[in-house]
């Protein structure tokens, strides 16, 4: 076997046997600075990247929205466009807190007023709808006789609750409460015990293993399993309340953003009533989003 050299093979011995620059540790700091430099830019550019496809399409939403309004308003006589709106909205919004009298108050204290009533009859229902949703997942003789009672009342539309509270309460107040109540409470209390219902049944065999009182399983094994389940029927119920109160309101008169409408109604000022429209999403969005962050920090997954 002949052994073969060549400028071939004396480049590669030169090549390998060239001595290697040494790597100092000035030259591996900058290294490693550029490198951070970049995982930075990338970072950076993830979070605008994140952040218009966050806001460019509610934004896109918005003007399609108000294009189409606008649109619309031109071609119709009585309907107000986007600017004598947007004008309005200003001046209303200038001074919300006046108070002229029970019947000439600002948009401010309306909602104020309505966000009490909600309140009131929001907590009211908490405090029965979810120990009697803890007591209906937990007992199948309570499901059982809470259920045709359940199925019956829950379609009631919420109005049609109204004249008894009336009738009952002999007061508007009262009645818009009793009202936000009876809608409010069947969501926390089928959620509630919909999560009872779903506790794994290794749980409750442990509890009985240890001879648990029926306190300590409620307290120490379906409470903590229960809350996403609970939290959600208190979102879907906060929904349902600040929804029916405006209803409520225009048909019991007094202070409240529901009376605020129809009263602009009666006086005829249209865009003070899509000003109205605008205030109870916006406030509805901002309650529903609060109770949602709440509900998240309960949840398991």
């Amino acid at each position: 076997m002949r052994n073969e050299t060549g400028p071939t093979q004396t480049a590669r011995t030169t090549a390998e046997s060239a001595p290697t620059s040494p790597t100092t540790p000035a030259s591996a700091s900058i290294a490693a600075m550029n490198q951070a430099i970049e995982e930075r830019a990338a970072r950076n550019r993830q979070r605008i990247s994140a952040f218009f496809q966050w806001l460019l399409p509610p934004l896109f939403g918005l003007m399609l929205f108000t294009a189409i309004w606008a649109i619309i308003s031109y071609q119709s006589e009585g309907l107000p466009g986007p600017i004598p709106t947007w004008h309005a909205a200003v001046t209303l919004f200038s001074d919300p807190f006046y108070n002229n009298g029970p019947n000439d108050m600002g948009i401010g204290w309306n909602i104020l007023n309505s966000l009490e009533r909600v309140g009131l009859g929001f907590g009211m229902a908490a405090v029965l709808g979810i120990p009697l949703g803890f007591i209906i997942g937990r007992f199948a003789f309570a499901s059982r006789m809470a259920a045709p009672i359940i199925g019956m009342l829950r379609p009631v539309s919420p109005l049609a609750w109204l004249p008894i509270g009336l009738l009952v309460f002999k007061a508007a107040d009262p009645a818009a409460i009793w009202v936000i109540f009876i809608s409010a409470i069947w969501p926390m209390i089928i959620n509630t015990a919909v999560g009872v219902s779903k506790v794994p049944e290794d749980y409750m065999n442990v509890a009985r293993v240890l001879k648990l009182s029926e306190w300590k399983i409620a307290t120490r094994i379906l409470f903590p399993f229960v809350l996403p389940y609970m939290m959600t029927g208190v979102r879907l119920s906060i929904g349902v309340a600040w929804l029916v109160i405006v209803a409520a309101e225009m048909l019991t008169g007094g202070v409240g953003i529901g009376f605020w409408v129809w009263d602009e109604w009666n006086n005829l000022n249209v865009e003070h009533i899509i000003i109205a429209i605008f205030v109870v999403g916006i406030v509805g969005l901002l309650l529903e989003q609060v109770l949602t962050m709440i509900a998240r920090r309960f949840s398991y997954e």
